[in-house]
């Protein structure tokens, strides 16, 4: 009886985030197409649909979408576990469209701020022009418009030591020979603060004191 409560619970919670799990799928299944393909072809591959100069340069759209289906590496578990973690809860919080809209925004705008400040420091000599091609793809700015966007759903004073965690994970690597990415997952957690007029009216916060559920949905 356990059990079967635990898996209809297990159950209940999958559905209620259902565009995290299907992303979450997706993933899953891309990943395995990686892991059969020759190495040298794999960078081939997943270069032309990065988000880099040269590919934001010729289909702006087209690898803005594809670049989040697809990740660097092959590790997948990790990803399940921070999609549980951080995407599920955001999305039961919010409801599909508006934490859609959160990830939409993290994930493009950071692109191409990031890709903005590779430009420009490629045209001052700081970077090489070797970087026009550079591999860019992946869910991670999706992801920390998330995280940081979560904050709301804590309250106060609790809020603060998780906006102080947030900042702290994004914004240290800028202080220790930041690169381009660095700069995109700081600039995608603003962008996560700075969505809350999308997480207004979407209930109380959770307080620790009244429910020992972590950020629940």
């Amino acid at each position: 009886m356990r059990f079967r409560r635990g898996v209809r619970k297990v159950r209940a919670y999958v559905r209620g985030a259902p565009g995290t799990y299907v992303w979450l799928g997706i993933l899953f299944v891309t990943t395995v197409v990686l892991h059969h393909m020759p190495p040298e072809f794999e960078q081939r591959f997943l270069r032309h649909r990065s988000t880099n100069l040269h590919e934001l340069s010729r289909s702006p759209v087209r690898v803005l979408v594809v670049s989040a289906l697809w990740i660097e590496g092959g590790h997948w578990i990790p990803y399940a576990f921070l999609y549980t973690v951080f995407h599920a809860p955001a999305e039961r919080w919010l409801g599909t469209v508006r934490w859609l809209a959160v990830c939409l925004l993290a994930h493009v705008l950071a692109s191409l701020v990031s890709e903005g400040v590779l430009l420009r420091a490629i045209r001052e000599g700081v970077a090489p022009r070797s970087a026009f091609d550079t591999l860019d793809i992946g869910v991670s700015y999706a992801l920390a418009g998330v995280i940081a966007v979560l904050a709301y759903r804590i309250a106060v004073p609790w809020r603060y030591g998780y906006l102080l965690a947030v900042l702290a994970v994004f914004g240290l690597p800028l202080a220790a020979g930041p690169t381009f990415t660095d700069f995109g997952h700081f600039v995608a957690a603003l962008i996560g603060l700075a969505c809350y007029p999308l997480v207004r009216g979407r209930g109380k916060p959770w307080n620790p004191k009244e429910t020992p559920a972590v950020l629940r949905g």
